[in-house]
Parts: C-alpha cells; structure tokens; sequence
C-alpha cells in the first residue's frame, strides 16, 4: 500500500506566504484557509496531519478533539500561549515555534533612527524636497567616540552592540541578567543603571514590557541623563512615560527621540500581528499617532511599529517553519516548545 501522503493545513497566511510554502513545500497535501484555526472550521481539516497557524489561532482541548490526526503544531510566532501545551503533551502532539527572526532587523532599524538624528537626514531630506539646499542648521555629530547605552542584552541588544563597535563607539550595558562572556567577546562593559542614564551620550532600549519595565524610563530617569542624550525606543512604548519624555525634549535634557513605538499602542504579544487582518480590525495605529504630541516635536522621530519588517525577518519565519516540519518528518523535530 502506497504511503499516505503528509497532511498540513495553514491558517491566517498572505497570497505571498502561501506562494512560498507550495514552492518550498513540493510533494506535500497542503491546505490554506483564510481565517485563524477555530472550532467551527476543523471539520474543513479532520484529516490532517499537521497545521501551521499564528496566534489568533487559539488551540485548546476542543479544538484538539476534532483534529484526532494531528501529530504536529508549528506556530508561525515566537510566542506559544496561543496553544494548549499541557493537552498537546498528553496527546503526544509536537509544538515547535520560531524562536528568533528579526534581531539584527531591530538592530539596523535602532542606528537608522540613530543616524537620523544624528545627521539629521529627516530634515534634510525634507528641505531638499522643498528644493532648498542650504545646509545651515544641519550640523550633525559623529558616532565615532560616543557613549551608547544598551539597556538589555538579549539577542536584539547583542546585535545593537555589534553594530555600535563597528562605528568605533563605546558600551556601556545594563541588564538584569547579565552575559559576562559576551562581554569579552563584544567589547562592552555593565554597570548600574544609574551609571548608564548618567554617562551615556545615546540610550537604546532593548527589553521586554512588563511589571518591572514600565515606565522604566520616567521622569527621575530623565533627570539622571546627560544633557542633550539621544534616546531610541524600538522595544516597547510603555517603557518609556511619555509625559516624562516630552518634559526632557521641551527642557533640553533630552536631546532627541527615536521612537517605533509609542505608549499607548493596542497590547502587541508579536510583531507580525501587526500585518495581519484581524490586528487591524482591533487595533487602528493611526489613531494612536493622530494628534500625539511627540509628532510635533523637531527632534523626534517616530515610525509605525516598523522595526520587525524587512522581508528577511519575514522569510526567517517561512524558512524556520520549513525546518520544523521537515525535521519532525525525519523524526528529528527542532525548535520544540516544552
């Protein structure tokens, strides 16, 4: 009897996603189905070997019951909560994620905010396209030599540090939990979060949102910073208290912002929720950016949630999902979730 062929049903995919897959994926059944994986649609895939989904596909016991089958999850996401864990052991269904896709894509969007500023290419651009070409009041100063302050050294700080040593600057960290190997091997030193806000000429925030996180960066914070600091947010808006901002951009303590997220923002679990259909029924970004005063500071500037968004960190994604299917399939499964 001929072999049965392998079964996978994806959910909440774009026309470009599904192009990839069917080309990366030959010899597969392969199904798509526009909305997230639900109780009412599983009689579509009762077959099923596998399914492939994002996280408004929420995968409980129910679910589960109906997809008697299924041997294998892949979330097209870091996250996994998502995902009953605890039913999917007892079933023996294997759960594997994306663990990491965009580091270096936050860490180059981090330094083109930087250089932005920095070189003030936004307002050159925008006097350029007036057709004026006077550079008077675009004098703008070197990284070389400068003092960078990384506030978190996960895998996205470790890439912004990288990036720093390259454009021959100092680091000077704070995290937590610190990596003392990786400082050896990045150049870079810790010291005490005090010591950061009050010696560091540019300050990157790089940690996750949470109880202990917000609004790290507050009024008495502000206070601590060198006159005239550079101060980058592509992690989280709530970190950052935007009352304590705007008083240390309108004072001068507070030498400019670059901003890819505000607080206020909807509850973002994954960046690429943001490209989906079902954020932007629940979540409208522009009635966030509409009216906010940091739009109308000089010295800031702001981008839509943006940093994640290159086409790599997106094929990333694709490409790690090929991987668990095709090493669970050699019964070799990587990237599992426990």
């Amino acid at each position: 009897m001929p072999k049965k062929p392998f079964k996978i049903a994806f959910f909440e995919l774009e026309q470009w996603e599904r192009d990839y897959f069917q080309k990366n994926l030959k010899n597969w059944n392969m199904q798509f189905i526009d909305s997230h994986l639900n109780e009412n649609n599983t009689n579509q895939i009762k077959e099923t070997d596998a399914v492939g989904v994002f996280i408004y596909s929420v995968i409980n016991r129910k679910v589960l019951d109906n997809l008697p089958n299924l041997r294998l999850i892949v979330t097209l996401s870091t996250g996994f909560d998502h995902i009953d864990l605890k039913e999917c052991r007892r079933r023996k269904i294997i759960v594997c994620n994306v663990p990491h896709y965009g580091e270096n894509t936050v860490a180059e969007h981090t330094f083109a905010l930087i250089l932005n500023l920095t070189r003030m290419i936004h307002k050159a651009y925008e006097r350029t396209i007036r057709g004026d070409f006077s550079i008077e009041g675009l004098r703008g100063i070197d990284l070389q030599g400068k003092k960078i302050g990384v506030i978190g050294t996960g895998s996205i700080g470790q890439h912004v540090i990288r990036i720093a040593k390259g454009f021959e600057m100092e680091v000077i960290a704070f995290d937590k939990f610190k990596n003392q190997k990786m400082t050896k091997k990045l150049g870079f030193k810790y010291v005490s979060f005090d010591n950061l806000l009050k010696n560091s000429d540019i300050i990157t925030l790089h940690v996750p949102y949470n109880k202990e996180t917000h609004h790290l960066i507050d009024r008495k914070a502000v206070a601590k910073m060198k006159k005239g600091v550079i101060l980058i947010n592509t992690a989280r808006g709530g970190i950052i208290e935007t009352t304590a901002l705007l008083e240390g951009l309108q004072a001068g303590k507070v030498g400019g912002a670059g901003l890819d997220v505000l607080e206020g923002e909807c509850f973002i679990k994954e960046e690429k929720q943001i490209l989906s259909k079902h954020f932007l029924k629940e979540c409208d970004l522009k009635t966030v950016l509409q009216d906010h005063l940091l739009l109308k500071q000089p010295n800031v500037i702001i981008t839509p949630h943006n940093a994640f968004n290159s086409w790599e960190a997106l094929h990333r994604i694709l490409d790690t999902t090929i991987l668990n299917i095709n090493f669970f399939l050699k019964k070799k499964p990587v990237n599992v979730v426990k």
